[in-house]
């Protein structure tokens, strides 16, 4: 099925098809890995769409193919991570910019403005953005870029991306959402006036912890001209091999975010009524402060949730982190497998504490990367940790 036929389709049929052309050359269903720095030209000018590996590859073309389909965008650009592609972002700014960021975000995402980019120039202002007032008040002449995550990492806050789309493009700023928890399967953000779409695909696109790779989806050719300009210039590309295991790992995205979504629901629900737990942070929660905006923008709620215990000491929640048997203690999210962290020490530690603690990112936080085993399993495990 060729590429522009897809538009009216499930999205089941745009995983499984997107960016996937026969080869031309043998008919393999599957797009070769295209293993090659560089490409014969047969006069000086005269190639076939290929020159030089970091400026293009047809495996990465496949893949980027594949990307804007499934985030109902016209173009897409593969980077080497996730953090790659928002330093790429970031570059589309000069000193004296500034940008407003979610207070309650990814760690290496913080890292990056504030020890890397603010050094040369650029200001950063973080707000609760579950609040559009918030940022609406925080907007001046100098605002260039609006950078939010929904649902956040890791307190799972959901900020209204139509409602911030509206006030971006009334103060004429680009509006870049970090789409990495929700996954293409529920979120849309471009299609709710979002100008940039940016996904860790080390996590759900890939699917399967076996991979490093970033990802920005657009509609505006400028954007895209300007960033796909740095992509090539800065070279952060990923390689072909990498780009082969995202496109595979795409193709099984919604059977395995259904798996996700309906293991979240049963382990949020486990925990909310554990007698030991004292806080559960799922956007699924009816109670939850968003879950109107969440169910308005989401098909479903994921596989990612916090949660906190009533005996608040550090000691507490490191037994927990220390006692499972399933839920594999490591940094990243969205594989196969189940994952517990400690944000406060691993994928959050870059930011201070007392911004942390100020956020609601408590020292004794516990995430949860629901996989996709046996509900009963995961519950159980969680379980015999707690105690």
């Amino acid at each position: 099925m060729s590429n522009t036929s897809l538009e009216n389709t499930g999205l089941a049929t745009k995983m499984i098809h997107a960016g996937a052309e026969p080869d031309p050359s043998t008919g393999a269903i599957m797009t070769p890995i295209f293993q090659t720095s560089t490409y014969v030209q047969s006069s000086p000018g005269q190639h076939k769409g290929y020159e030089y590996a970091r400026s293009q590859n047809p495996t990465r073309a496949a893949l980027e193919s594949a990307l804007a389909i499934i985030e109902n965008g016209k173009y897409a650009l593969a980077f080497s991570s996730g953090v790659a592609a928002t330093d790429a972002v970031i570059k589309l700014l000069s000193p004296g910019d500034e940008v407003i960021a979610a207070s309650d975000m990814y760690g290496g995402t913080y890292r990056l403005f504030i020890k890397v980019f603010e050094k040369f120039g650029i200001s950063f202002k973080f707000v609760d953005t579950t609040d559009p007032a918030n940022v609406s008040a925080a907007i001046t002449s100098k605002t260039k870029l609006i950078w939010i995550e929904t649902p956040t990492n890791p307190l799972m806050n959901i900020t209204d991306i139509a409602a911030i789309a509206t006030i971006s493009k009334q103060a004429g700023t680009i509006l870049c959402v970090d789409n990495t928890f929700a996954s293409p399967y529920l979120q849309n953000p471009l299609d709710l006036g979002a100008d940039i779409v940016m996904h860790s695909s080390t996590k759900y696109l890939g699917g399967h912890s076996d991979v490093i790779q970033g990802a920005l989806i657009m509609n505006d050719s400028l954007l895209k001209d300007q960033l796909y300009f740095i992509q090539k210039s800065c070279g952060a590309v990923p390689g072909p091999f990498d780009c082969f295991l995202v496109l595979r790992g795409i193709k099984t995205l919604h059977v395995r975010m259904k798996a996700h979504c309906e293991n979240g629901v049963i382990v949020a629900h486990y925990l909310r009524n554990h007698p030991k737990v004292d806080k559960v942070f799922w956007c699924g929660f009816e109670d939850h402060i968003n879950h109107e905006i969440a169910k308005k923008q989401m098909r479903g709620f994921g596989g990612m949730l916090s949660f906190t215990l009533k005996d608040e000491s550090i000691e507490a929640a490191t037994k927990v982190l220390s006692s499972t048997k399933l839920f594999s203690l490591a940094e990243s999210l969205g594989g196969v497998e189940s994952l517990i962290n400690h944000p406060a020490s691993m994928t959050h530690a870059s930011i201070p504490r007392e911004e942390r603690i100020k956020n609601g990112l408590t020292d004794g936080l516990i995430r949860l990367s629901i996989g996709i085993e046996d509900a009963a399993d995961l519950v159980a495990d969680l379980g015999q940790a707690i105690g």
